[in-house]
């Protein structure tokens, strides 16, 4: 899951960024303001979104509503000092899904995003498909014409990355900042080693990796 950390307290945000990418499954991208907050949404996709309310320039309730009047449904989990009924009410109504009052405790953030995912993945579908190939977010499973196709965390990482963005292709550098959330050392150089274990694996059903030289790769569907 990709996730939109927006908070200006940079100590704050490293320790949630830090948690987040520990606990297995998330990848986040932390920015400090609203504005950089939707040239972010504009270039990729993401899960969900963490926002403070207290940001400089352009609020967090703001910023939310700014996102909703574009469309982008993602769910979005305030966070905030201020603990009145009143201000509750106004994030809630900005297009928030829930509120959160600092400080928290991590497992308690967990807990929240993982029910904001659940909600958000029933009402829309889990499932990225292209060609044969399918892979089931909920489930976390990838098949290939219907059978169970064996790929490791971090070429499901990758994948998933790709599809999402398909039929755009992707940086290089966006797939490493994907990838970090399982291993902060790595390089450009495992990024190629997964691409090349996924075209192994996914070109015998018509799936190609295609490079696109000095920038990245884009997936696609071969044509006959």
């Amino acid at each position: 899951m990709r996730l939109l950390l927006v908070e200006d307290d940079q100590m704050l945000a490293d320790g949630i960024k830090q948690g987040l990418s520990s606990a297995g499954g998330y990848v986040v991208d932390a920015v400090g303001s609203a504005e950089s907050a939707l040239d972010a949404m504009t270039s990729d996709t993401f899960d969900a979104a963490i926002i403070d309310v207290g940001l400089p320039g352009m609020n967090g309730m703001e910023l939310t509503e700014r996102m909703r009047e574009r469309g982008q449904t993602m769910p979005v989990l305030m966070l905030t000092a201020r603990d009145a009924l009143q201000d509750r009410v106004q994030g809630l109504d900005a297009g928030a899904d829930d509120y959160m009052v600092k400080p928290f405790e991590l497992p308690e953030l967990l807990a929240r995003l993982r029910a904001l995912l659940r909600r958000s993945q029933a009402a829309t579908t889990s499932v990225l498909t292209l060609g044969p190939i399918a892979l089931d977010t909920a489930a976390h499973q990838v098949t290939a014409d219907g059978q169970p196709l064996d790929v490791g965390p971090r070429e499901w990482t990758v994948l998933q990355y790709l599809m999402l963005h398909a039929p755009k292709p992707v940086s290089k550098e966006k797939l490493l900042q994907a990838l970090t959330g399982w291993d902060k050392e790595i390089t450009l150089n495992a990024v190629e080693v997964y691409i090349s274990r996924l075209r192994a694996k996914l070109e015998p059903h018509g799936i190609a990796l295609r490079s696109i030289r000095g920038f990245g790769y884009r997936i696609e569907q071969r044509t006959m």
